[in-house]
């Protein structure tokens, strides 16, 4: 099978053996992925989770996929031959993918391959931080932090769907505000204004936000939990503004903010099997509802998978970038 490989010397297109169907797992011909920023960051050489540069094996790479079931492994139940599905996992840039049933999501009848694998690091993610961690109650406000992101744009769905009372994102892409409004915010924040935390105080009435979705973190730490309300709950997701930075314990301190951090990386495949299962059971009448889509950027060949990486690593698009297999 054809496999896009994470090598010593780069990443490269290869054929590799078609993985052998495992009990209890399903065989999933896989019909198209979605890039990620872990992507990215792995073919600077970067280790992210159980994938990144090694030693051992030539392994593909990659995080999402969407496919049709081919072969059901022996006690592997929920789905058969034929069904649609998508999901997450290393070694997603490959023709054929082993999947375990209770880590996937069926994929919508009116959905296409290209939609669907946009959607389960999305969806998990932000449900994971929005409702598990956030713990965001109908009514309340809720700010992304750098909402322009994919994840961001779908976390904007998932609140808006929970009963979310004003939601509002930021960019420091002044073209980016109006298509984030039509993606779900009520407010749109530019942070190169200087007064931008101002900007979000005013939009809850001097109170502050109920959940802050923290997409940046680096020097932006500090003003966002200027943006909180007492007791708010400030989840991290992303640091893309920088690992490090300033903190201000006092005022996180005085006004009992609770910060949380949500990565995948350091649970173990049971524990991500629970996001994926309470994603699927509070998510799912609602995505077949079509209630969930993320903004396509740009569609690539599987061969082409190396423009599609250079695209996102120049920060070029807005919402994702697909790879379909013909």
């Amino acid at each position: 099978m054809r496999a896009i490989v994470q090598t010593k010397e780069g990443i490269a297109l290869k054929d590799l053996a078609k993985p052998a169907v495992a009990p209890g797992f399903l065989l999933v011909k896989v019909k198209a992925n979605a890039i990620n920023r872990a992507d990215v960051m792995m073919m600077h050489g970067a280790v992210h989770g159980g994938g990144g540069w090694g030693e051992g094996a030539e392994t593909p790479f990659g995080l999402e996929w969407a496919g049709e079931v081919v072969e059901v492994g022996e006690g592997a139940k929920l789905y058969k031959v034929g069904d649609r599905i998508m999901g997450s996992g290393a070694g997603a840039f490959a023709e054929y993918k082993l999947a375990h049933p209770f880590g996937v999501y069926p994929i919508p009848d009116s959905m296409s391959y290209e939609q669907a694998t946009c959607l389960p690091v999305a969806l998990q993610t932000m449900h994971d931080a929005v409702v598990i961690n956030g713990k965001l109650a109908k009514g309340q406000t809720i700010f992304f932090q750098g909402g322009g992101s994919a994840v961001g744009m779908i976390g904007m769905q998932i609140a808006r769907y929970r009963g979310a009372g004003k939601i509002i994102a930021s960019t420091n892409k002044a073209e980016q505000l109006a298509k984030l409004k039509e993606i779900g915010a009520d407010v749109t924040i530019n942070t190169g204004d200087r007064d931008w935390v101002e900007q979000v105080l005013k939009a809850t009435d001097g109170a502050g936000v109920d959940v802050l979705i923290d997409f940046v973190a680096g020097p932006t730490v500090v003003d966002s939990l200027r943006c909180m309300k007492v007791a708010g709950r400030m989840i991290n997701i992303g640091r893309m503004a920088g690992e490090s930075g300033e903190f201000n314990f006092d005022l996180h301190n005085m006004n009992r903010i609770q910060y949380i951090g949500c990565s995948f990386r350091a649970r173990n495949i049971f524990e991500s099997m629970e996001v994926v299962l309470k994603t699927a059971m509070s998510l799912s009448s609602a995505l077949k509802k079509g209630a969930f889509k993320m903004p396509i950027d740009k569609v690539f060949l599987f061969e082409k998978f190396m423009d599609a990486l250079v695209r996102m690593d120049k920060n070029q698009h807005f919402g994702k970038i697909v790879l379909v297999q013909e």
